[in-house]
């Protein structure tokens, strides 16, 4: 059959390339924040091409976006089983789809069999290690027994949230105190603030409870080095911050009508960070510069080595541009809490 001519299966006709716009109605869509739409338009291109990388990733991340967990699980999980797309963005795609869910065993089950065959890439495997042992511990751990419960209310969140030493358990106490009053435990939240050695991603988590229970007294904050002073009532929303904003902006010019893909990539990266990071913000670069180094990184992560044209697309400072990435990759470290 000519490839001019309409295709025919099943007394249905199909036009020659069909599938091709049909994907990129989808990305549009996803552009737009339209996903359900975006779905409508990908599972009818996926009826005529189901083995299409870019046309599953689409789905998963509108099926993510929109709550959607277990179909954007099982298309991952066959992505994964057929080999279809870059292998290491699709396994990132599927491990943050199962955090969602709670779902920690099947992650080390995942990663434990990659590392022992060999297949995690040499700058990725300090990554999946730390989410690895992350999810470990949560897979170990179990609820609270009425036992524990009890001696809980009888020695109070004050008296516990410093004497425990290991993260998951400050992790989990962290997270139940966000459905108490946080300002009976006031006095030992303000020292974990500030105490060098403490968890980041846990002062983070700290500080969004006092935010979400308006406490409006001045709190000291030490993270990285950097010691500031806050009233945790005044503080926006992590994705509010201007700094956020300005960054995002150029990321959605530059990135996202190109390749949606790619700049959910970026998003997920950026706000990781500026989740680790908050109430701080980053270094005192240009917006831009920030947007260049993210996307430079998350391109390098993929194996794309184009600094001269990013650059040159942004019109930023090629030193400070390597510094900010420098920044960058140092805060990914420890982007997975080693809990």
């Amino acid at each position: 059959m000519k490839k001019r001519e309409q295709e025919k299966k099943d007394n249905v006709i199909f036009f020659p390339d069909l599938d091709k716009r049909l994907l990129q109605k989808g990305l549009d869509a996803i552009q737009d924040k339209q996903y359900k739409e975006a779905i409508a338009y990908l599972e009818e291109a996926k009826e005529r091409n189901p083995f299409h990388s870019e046309i599953n990733i689409g789905l998963i991340l509108s099926y993510y976006e929109l709550g959607l967990l277990e179909p954007a699980k099982y298309l991952a999980k066959e992505m994964l089983k057929e080999g279809q797309g870059d292998y290491i963005h699709v396994l990132d795609l599927y491990i943050m789809i199962l955090v969602q869910l709670h779902e920690y065993e099947e992650i080390v089950s995942t990663i434990e069999v990659l590392l022992e065959d060999h297949q995690i890439p040499a700058n990725k495997i300090e990554h999946f290690s730390k989410m690895l042992t992350f999810s470990r511990k949560m897979a170990e751990s179990s609820p609270l027994t009425e036992k524990d419960n009890l001696m809980e209310e009888t020695t109070g969140e004050t008296e516990r949230l410093m004497e425990l030493e290991d993260p998951q358990e400050q992790m989990l106490l962290i997270a139940k105190m966000s459905s108490q009053n946080i300002r009976a435990s006031i006095e030992q939240v303000k020292q974990f603030l500030q105490e060098d050695e403490k968890n980041p991603f846990l002062k983070t988590m700290l500080i969004n409870i006092l935010r979400e229970q308006d406490y409006d007294k001045e709190v000291v904050i030490h993270k990285f080095t950097r010691t500031i002073t806050v009233k945790p009532t005044n503080l926006k929303d992590i994705k509010e911050q201007d700094q956020y904003k300005k960054i995002m902006t150029f990321l959605i010019d530059y990135v996202e009508s190109n390749d949606p893909v790619l700049f959910e990539n970026i998003k997920m990266l950026m706000d990781r960070q500026f989740f680790l990071l908050y109430p701080l913000v980053l270094e005192d670069y240009s917006p831009e510069t920030w947007a260049a180094s993210y996307h430079a990184v998350v391109n390098e992560y993929f194996g794309q080595e184009d600094t001269q044209e990013i650059l040159s697309i942004y019109e930023v400072n090629e030193d400070n541009f390597e510094q900010a990435k420098a920044f960058i990759y140092q805060l990914e470290e420890i982007s997975y809490p080693n809990i």
